[in-house]
């Protein structure tokens, strides 16, 4: 009887120990799911912070960027002026060769005040030169004078990207109108100064 009564308060030892290690257990698996969800957690609230502020950068550098790309757009030249630049060098050279309608009436006129300033009794020599001569280097002069402003204006066209913003290259249509602007007005201001120096068609001779 007594060795029954040992035996039950034994394995009512044992069961308790053993309720004992299962509660300790539980409470074990409870601390270690609650740190879990607390890493979790610190994980995904710092996942979040990373991605709104990233989100935030991107936000604010995006529009930026964008802006000061339409500003330098804006302020960038758009070679309308070189244009007009190139056609007034090419249309200059072109009425140099000629001395255009102001060298007309300009010899014209010269060619009146020579009538009018030489008398009758004058040589033929002396005539000849007021009345054709003089008519004849007013029309050079104002060829000349036009085939220098198209030589310049060509000469500063080409040059003004030199002086723009770099890395931006000039329209080819731009030089090839620009160069020939300049080489018309090379050609009309050598042409200027042979007529005016009687090197090319000269008053005929009286003698």
């Amino acid at each position: 009887m007594a060795t029954k009564t040992s035996e039950d308060a034994a394995a009512g030892t044992t069961a308790a120990q053993h309720d004992d290690e299962t509660a300790q257990g539980v409470e074990t698996a409870a601390q270690d799911t609650a740190e879990k969800a607390e890493t979790e957690g610190v994980s995904a609230e710092g996942t979040e912070g990373a991605a709104d502020g990233a989100l935030a950068e991107e936000s604010a550098d995006g529009p930026s960027d964008g802006f000061e790309d339409d500003a330098a757009q804006a302020k960038a030249p758009t070679g309308v002026g070189q244009g007009a630049g190139a056609v007034v060098s090419a249309a200059l050279g072109l009425v140099s060769l000629s001395g255009g309608w102001i060298g007309t009436v300009a010899g014209a006129r010269q060619q009146l005040i020579g009538q009018l300033r030489t008398s009758s009794t004058a040589g033929v020599a002396t005539q000849i030169k007021a009345v054709y001569g003089d008519s004849w280097h007013t029309t050079a002069l104002w060829a000349g004078f036009f085939a220098l402003l198209a030589l310049i204006t060509g000469v500063v066209v080409l040059a003004r990207p030199a002086f723009g913003t770099p890395g931006r290259p000039q329209a080819p249509w731009i030089k090839s109108v620009a160069w020939a602007g300049v080489s018309l007005g090379v050609i009309g201001l050598l042409l200027a100064v042979l007529k005016y120096s009687d090197a090319l068609l000269a008053l005929p001779s009286t003698s």
